[in-house]
């Protein structure tokens, strides 16, 4: 009987770590597409922002640039130690290298978006205001941060 209390509790062990290492690794791919795809909406919005404002269309671009500043900071959890390697993605070693500059530069873009939000209100040129408070972040995270692609 104690044999059989001991196999069952060994099974029980080891479907249990079976199950923890199966759930691991599936929630290392949905946080790494998680990511890959708070990365492309914001560039997809990004884009729209910068037609919208070419078009004077300041208020419709507005919410557009509320959704890139919230995504930067959702971001931050997006990024854990387990998350360095696999589904494609393109995040270089040097964002846990350089963890807290990353975490920096995710803060600062997430800024930079409501100053712009604020700033096409009286900005002269809305494609200079653009290139300060929005595509400057992103060539200075792509230049230090992710792989070419």
């Amino acid at each position: 009987m104690i044999q059989k209390i001991k196999i069952i509790k060994t099974l029980i062990i080891i479907f249990s770590f079976t199950l923890s290492f199966s759930a691991n690794a599936q929630t290392v791919e949905e946080i790494i597409k998680g990511r890959k795809a708070m990365f492309s909406e914001n560039y997809q919005n990004a884009k729209k922002i910068s037609i919208l404002l070419k078009s004077k269309r300041i208020e419709e671009a507005k919410p557009l640039m509320k959704k890139i500043s919230d995504n930067y900071i959702k971001l931050l959890d997006y990024f854990p130690e387990n998350t360095k390697e696999g589904f494609k993605t393109g995040a270089l070693p040097s964002i846990w290298e350089n963890k807290d500059e990353f975490n920096t530069l995710m803060k600062k873009a997430s800024d930079d978006m409501i100053k712009l939000a604020k700033a096409i209100e009286t900005a002269e040129d809305l494609r200079a205001a653009q290139k300060e408070l929005m595509w400057s972040n992103c060539s200075a995270c792509h230049s230090k941060f992710r792989a070419p692609h």
